[in-house]
C-alpha cells in the first residue's frame, strides 16, 4: 500500500505542473483570441475554411502586431508619434498616473539595464541572527543618497521579497557591508523564496568572500553605468 502511495505521489508531482502549465497556456490563448479575433474579418479566420477551430490564431496576430509596432517605434517617425501620444496622456488626469506607473514597471522588468535585479544577497532582517534573501537593485541615488551621505558606508537599494509571493515586498536602503552576496542566480533565489525554502539550489563550487563579492557588484555596476552612458 505504501508503494502505491509513493507511485501516486510521484505521478502527481510529474503530472500536476504539466497540467497546470497546459491549462494556463490554453486559457491565455483563449483570452487573447477573444480580444483579437473580433477585430479580424471572418473571411481571414482559418476556422472559416477548416472543419475545426484553431486556437492561438488571435495570439499569433497579436504577436505580429506588437512586433510591427516595435519596429515602427524604432524609427524617427514612430518615436515622434509615441512622444506625441505620451505628452497627450501626461496631460490627462488619472490616466497619466496609471500609464506612467505601468510603463515604469514594464521597463524595469523587461529592460536589460541596471534597473533590473542582477544579484541576490543575504541580509540580517528583521533582527540580528535572522537572515533573509534580498535582491540587490542599485546604489542609492538622488535625494536618498544625499540624505544618507553622512553615513560612513555606501548605501545600497535592495528589494526584500516575502514568501511565497515575491511580487510584493519592501524596498530597503542598507549599508553595503551588511550584505553577503550570493553566487546563485536571481531565478534560483526567487525559487527559494516561492518554495518557502523547500527548493534549495545547489551549493556553488567556489566560495566568494565578502570583499570579492563587493568587487564583483562594483564591477557590474560600473559596466552598467558605461552601457547607460553609451546609450
Amino acid at each position: 500500500m505504501m508503494r502505491l502511495r509513493n507511485y501516486f505521489l510521484t505521478g502527481f508531482i510529474v503530472c500536476a505542473p504539466l497540467a497546470i502549465t497546459a491549462w494556463i497556456t490554453w486559457s491565455f490563448m483563449g483570452w487573447v483570441d477573444s480580444w483579437v479575433k473580433p477585430y479580424i474579418p471572418a473571411r481571414y479566420w482559418p476556422d472559416a475554411y477548416l472543419p475545426f477551430a484553431i486556437p492561438g490564431f488571435g495570439l499569433i496576430v497579436a504577436l505580429i502586431l506588437i512586433t510591427l509596432i516595435g519596429f515602427l517605434t524604432a524609427n524617427i517617425i514612430g518615436r515622434t508619434i509615441i512622444g506625441w501620444g505620451e505628452r497627450l496622456l501626461s496631460r490627462t488626469p488619472l490616466v497619466r498616473t496609471v500609464y506612467m506607473a505601468l510603463k515604469q514597471i514594464f521597463e524595469t522588468v523587461l529592460a536589460d539595464r541596471s534597473t533590473s535585479f542582477k544579484t541576490a544577497a543575504l541580509m540580517e532582517y528583521p533582527r540580528k541572527g535572522v537572515w533573509c534573501i534580498v535582491l540587490v537593485a542599485t546604489d542609492a541615488k538622488g535625494e536618498v543618497a544625499h540624505k544618507l551621505s553622512d553615513l560612513s558606508d555606501e548605501m545600497i537599494a535592495v528589494f526584500l521579497p516575502p514568501a511565497p509571493n515575491p511580487t510584493s515586498g519592501f524596498l530597503l536602503f542598507v549599508p553595503r557591508k551588511d550584505l553577503r552576496i550570493l553566487d546563485m542566480s536571481i531565478e534560483n533565489a526567487l525559487k527559494l523564496v516561492v518554495s518557502s525554502g523547500l527548493v534549495m539550489p545547489d551549493e556553488p563550487s567556489g566560495k566568494v568572500t565578502l570583499d570579492e563579492a563587493a568587487k564583483i557588484v562594483s564591477a557590474r555596476q560600473s559596466r552598467e553605468r558605461e552601457i547607460e552612458a553609451a546609450e
